[in-house]
């Protein structure tokens, strides 16, 4: 029988992130300080990682007219974090578009709203593209020096990418205990000591049905969509070539991937890429969901591990 886990719930990232933690860890961590320690964390990467904060690390670094900039370690990281997902998606997921993302009206923070079937559609269908400047590209990171170099006027958003670099940081702070699942608001990671597969269960978008359930082993879940984060006239995926709201023909994606960060990229990068050319990005596996609410699910999840 496996060990009842401890939960603990967390306001962060514009939601509610939830903890979950099972048997002791080294030197005899209770799943309950484990919590806590954990939710410690996820206080502290919202706090520096937010850009509704002008005071947090992040705004200072976008507001700063220094081509070089001191930053601290999370804020290096999301640095290097923008610059992987740019490598991993060839620009398709795209950290440095927080100025479209302004425009299109997401310059606040905007709670995620209820399932309520399929909105008004947003201009024609199409799949997104890469923005040709590449601003992702003149991203770096001098860890030495402790620098976020890239040019002024680069302004970088975590968004999602902030919750799978949490998920990744908890998961390696928590592998020992029997069992743990972290859930940051669409991004999941679970594992531990104990090993085994636990049941996961995608929502459909429309209504909140299940759209698909299945049994994984430890990994990472991250889904991205179009619906459950928008507002009058836009919502917060934007097409990097347009500085538009994306319009793909596919509303929610899912990917399963080794880490939280990998499974960020690849769902959002599945969604923008839309129907042909999404199911690529899902190379663990994954599940789509169109604009009539058709359900494509890719179970090449056989082969996922989660990363050490």
């Amino acid at each position: 029988m496996s060990p009842r886990p401890h939960v603990r719930a967390i306001d962060v990232f514009g939601g509610t992130a939830v903890v979950q933690v099972a048997g002791p860890g080294p030197n005899g961590v209770t799943p309950q300080l484990a919590a806590v320690r954990a939710a410690v964390v996820l206080r502290r990467i919202h706090a520096e990682l937010t850009r509704f904060d002008a005071a947090s690390p992040l705004s200072r670094l976008n507001a700063d007219p220094r081509d070089d900039v001191p930053a601290p370690p999370l804020v290096r990281a999301l640095a290097r974090a923008v610059r992987d997902a740019g490598e991993i998606s060839d620009g398709l997921v795209d950290g440095t578009i927080l100025p479209e993302l302004e425009r299109a009206g997401y310059d606040r923070d905007r709670p995620p709203v209820a399932p309520a079937g399929l909105p008004a559609a947003i201009g024609d269908a199409a799949p997104a593209r890469p923005d040709r400047r590449r601003r992702w590209a003149r991203v770096r990171v001098d860890e030495a020096g402790g620098l976020v170099r890239r040019p002024s006027g680069v302004r970088l958003d975590g968004g999602g990418l902030v919750k799978g670099m949490a998920c990744d940081m908890l998961a390696a702070r928590l592998a020992t205990h029997a069992l743990f699942a972290v859930d940051c608001g669409g991004d999941l990671r679970f594992g531990g000591a104990a090993g085994g597969r636990r049941e996961v269960r995608v929502e459909h978008p429309f209504d909140g049905s299940i759209a698909w359930t299945g049994a994984l082993p430890a990994c990472a879940v991250a889904t991205s969509g179009t619906l459950r984060r928008r507002w009058a006239g836009g919502h917060h995926l934007i097409d990097p070539a347009t500085g538009r709201p994306a319009r793909t023909g596919v509303v929610q994606a899912t990917a399963f991937a080794p880490t939280g960060l990998e499974a960020e990229v690849r769902a959002k990068a599945a969604l923008l890429a839309g129907p042909e050319d999404g199911p690529s990005w899902l190379a663990y596996g994954g599940v789509l969901v169109g604009e009539d609410g058709g359900v494509a699910a890719l179970d090449a999840a056989a082969g996922v591990q989660a990363a050490a």
